[in-house]
């Protein structure tokens, strides 16, 4: 019969915090736009935009015409965090490459 390796019960490294906002240092990787969006707490401001866009093409009337406003500003966001993204990023930094992204857009519509 194998023998059952004992418990591990060292501490594991820790990623480094930011001190400034607590959140740690790397960005998971695989993470979904949407997880990244909420983990920058930029879903509220990415909303505003969506609604600007909505506003200046007349509403919508349906989930369709929703989505049909609504992806190509997903699509924009997440080019532009893959062209801005290095390793080793903050939750922080990556709040800002976000934040910028939808200022000059807001700013575009405006």
């Amino acid at each position: 019969m194998p023998e059952i390796p004992p418990h591990d019960n060292r501490k594991k490294p820790s990623v480094p915090s930011d001190p400034s906002t607590g959140f740690r240092s790397e960005i998971p990787v695989n993470i979904t736009l949407e997880n990244l969006i909420d983990m920058t707490g930029e879903m509220e401001h990415l909303n505003e935009l969506v609604m600007l866009h909505l506003d200046k093409e007349g509403g919508f009337t349906c989930a369709e015409a929703y989505f049909a406003t609504v992806q190509p500003i997903l699509d924009l966001l997440e080019v532009e965090i893959r062209m801005r993204y290095q390793p080793g990023m903050s939750r922080n930094e990556m709040k800002l490459v976000i934040q910028d992204w939808i200022d000059q857009e807001i700013r575009t519509l405006q």
